[in-house]
């Protein structure tokens, strides 16, 4: 009863684009929708996104594993360079989002950028990241706890390590997939 049929003048037009130095339109041509000029912002936004979330879980896991390194160094100072690990995994993790910040940042062209890779280039970024700061907080919590413990009891030290591996393949995890999705963007050929 209230169904309305769609003819063709209920259709929306299609917008015409004029030139100033010319009268005549043409009509917007369809690489607007694959290849926008905001198409790089979601570029830049995946190499933000890959940097700034896998050093901040890198400056975590490094705060709070350097933390309980100060509390082992009052008791047995002898310890703490066997005890610098959890730091040194965690600055690797802050490596695997410079890695792939630099990769995005080399496939970002101003012109001739599609939305595809745009989109591409903010998945990887954010895979990375947010990776980058799961394996940060779980580096930060387990060097801290088992740095503590090492100190009354040394057999700890290999659980530690075994332990902090299996929180630095979290990251480890983003970069492989970061990687592949950015492989993926430089097939998605030049816009029309």
């Amino acid at each position: 009863m209230f169904e309305r049929r769609w003819t063709r003048k209920h259709r929306t037009p299609r917008r015409r684009w004029c030139t100033e130095a010319t009268t005549t339109c043409s009509i917007l041509p369809s690489t607007m929708s694959v290849c926008p000029p905001y198409a790089p912002f979601f570029g830049f936004a995946g190499v933000a996104s890959a940097i700034v979330f896998s050093t901040v879980g890198a400056a975590y896991g490094t705060s709070k594993s350097g933390i309980g390194i100060a509390g082992l160094g009052t008791f047995k100072p002898e310890l703490i360079m066997k005890s610098l690990i959890p730091v040194v995994m965690s600055g690797i993790i802050a490596v695997y989002g410079l890695v792939v910040s630099v990769l995005i940042v080399g496939g970002l062209k101003p012109t001739d950028y599609s939305l595809y890779a745009g989109f591409i280039h903010l998945g990887a970024g954010l895979a990375c990241g947010f990776t980058g700061l799961a394996a940060g907080y779980a580096i930060g919590y387990v060097g801290d706890s088992c740095v503590r413990a090492y100190v009354f009891e040394s057999k700890v030290f290999v659980t530690m390590v075994l332990i902090l591996i299996f929180g630095e393949v979290l990251g480890l995890y983003g970069l492989i997939v970061a990687l592949i999705m950015n492989s993926r963007a430089s097939e998605a050929g030049s816009c029309p």
